[in-house]
């Protein structure tokens, strides 16, 4: 702990965004660096507590004590080998976490300013990238005599699906000495940190650049290759020594309502990941093509999917945007009395794509999507109220109101995604991630990722 001081001296200090009069004409991400100086500034405030709950709150268990205070001083090297010893992507989830570990640290409790950990964490990964401490691992394999890449202990492992779980089990997997193999059914690596999270949010070449690390490291990826997840995945299973499954859940949970067949609704990831590959490159036709441009757009979901496709709709050059959401609003203010620190708090969450202007509703039931020629041109909503369920359980839903339209040419379902079901797979067979915990949050997919690469170290190793 450089400073022991820091914490009562210095007050936090976020990046914050780019002005919301040029980031929406791009697709640039939208949040801005500290200077070297402002940041071991912020890094100075951690207080290497003798507890320390962000530990306890991150999945990965980062230590942010420890390679907050080689920020501080500014051995940056340091600070990223003590940051990639806990997790393997630092520069994805310095972009893309909400930081479980901020609501948990003790100054959060103390001020509501805690340690700017996300951003931290970030910043000491670029500038390792910037200064060369992140070199491809050339120890981990060797070539056999037929020139075949192998792994040290000679065993094979597949992993299908190229997401934040499979690279993270992958990576670990090939650290400790197995050939990996990732099968990918799109065309890159990435999983929804390339199809779902908007390049304003992740440049795409920040994944990129990890993506050819882990190749020179020796991962073979083959990308446009769907296995079906069968009991026996036949396909594979002579071939490799053992196999994780990080597949994710592809399916996205539909609305059944009158009309959904309307041209112009879209589940959300439709719209996200078709937006994706057309700055990478790929073309549409015109049917093909969904936009928001010069349409009323509705937001169906009040989650993080939502918002992204708020922030896509003013990119796209809409004319409007609304979301609606079927549950209550949150509480405002920083603390949640139904979930007290340090666990993570509910409240009303302010996102910079709502910050560039939205209409926000919440307790909106949809009835019926609307429309002309086969087109929609509005959908009819319902506000409702939720009253206590006498028998205990789920609330009852009761209408409130009379049932109004909301005007829309585009209407995105962001209601969340189906957790998947999988058939009883032989013992060699590992389901990791989303894929066997349901959808939720990227950091915990890395370590969902990194404990199945542990089971199957332990599996192989048990059957040698």
């Amino acid at each position: 702990m450089g400073n022991p001081k820091a914490f009562l001296e210095i007050h936090r200090q976020e990046a914050g965004y780019r002005p919301i009069h040029d980031r929406i004409h791009d697709f640039g991400e939208v949040e801005q660096t500290l200077s070297t100086r402002e940041r071991k500034l912020q890094a100075s405030r951690c207080m290497d507590c003798g507890v320390p709950f962000c530990h306890w709150a991150c999945p990965l268990g980062n230590k942010a004590p420890e390679w907050n205070d080689a920020l501080y001083k500014g051995d940056f090297e340091l600070a990223y080998h003590l940051l990639n010893s806990t997790n393997p992507f630092p520069e994805f989830t310095g972009r893309i976490c909400p930081a479980l570990c901020e609501k948990a640290c003790v100054l959060n409790r103390f001020n509501h300013e805690p340690t700017t950990n996300r951003e931290d964490e970030c910043a000491i990964t670029e500038m390792a990238f910037q200064e060369g401490f992140i070199q491809p691992r050339k120890d981990i394999k060797r070539r056999s005599a037929e020139g075949r890449s192998q792994g040290e202990n000679g065993k094979t492992v597949a992993v299908i699906g190229a997401g934040p779980a499979g690279l993270a089990a992958a990576n670990d997997l090939n650290q400790m000495g197995y050939t990996v193999t990732v099968f990918e059914k799109n065309e890159a690596a990435g999983g929804l940190l390339r199809y779902g999270i908007p390049n304003f949010k992740l440049n795409k070449a920040v994944i990129d650049r990890r993506i050819k690390l882990l190749e020179e490291e020796g991962i073979e990826f083959k990308y446009g290759q769907e296995i079906p997840l069968t009991s026996h995945l036949s396909s594979l299973s002579s071939d490799y020594d053992a196999i994780v499954v990080a597949t994710g859940t592809p399916t996205a949970r539909d609305l059944k309502a009158p009309g959904r067949e309307l041209k112009g609704v879209h589940f959300a990831l439709e719209l996200l990941s078709q937006q994706n590959r057309v700055l990478a490159g790929i073309e549409f036709s015109k049917d093909e093509r969904i936009t928001a441009k010069g349409k009323d757009v509705l937001v169906i979901g009040g989650g993080d999917t939502g918002s992204d496709c708020i922030g896509t709709a003013h990119r796209q050059g809409c004319k409007s945007v609304t979301q609606i959401e079927i549950m209550p609003r949150p509480v405002e203010g920083p603390e949640d009395p139904q979930n007290p620190w340090p666990n993570w708090p509910r409240t009303l969450k302010t996102t910079s794509s709502h910050e560039e202007g939205c209409t926000r509703r919440w307790n909106i039931n949809t009835l019926e999507f609307l429309g002309e020629n086969g087109k929609l041109t509005g959908v009819k909503v319902q506000e409702i109220d939720w009253k206590p369920n006498p028998e205990g359980g789920r609330p009852i839903m009761v209408e409130k109101g009379k049932p109004e339209i909301i005007k829309a040419e585009l209407c995105l379902l962001a209601m969340g995604f189906l957790k998947p079901e999988h058939p009883e797979y032989p013992a060699n067979v590992f389901v990791c991630g989303d894929s066997a915990n349901g959808a939720s949050l990227v950091v915990r997919a890395m370590a969902s990722g990194r404990e199945t690469a542990k089971k199957v170290e332990a599996y192989l190793s048990a059957n040698d």
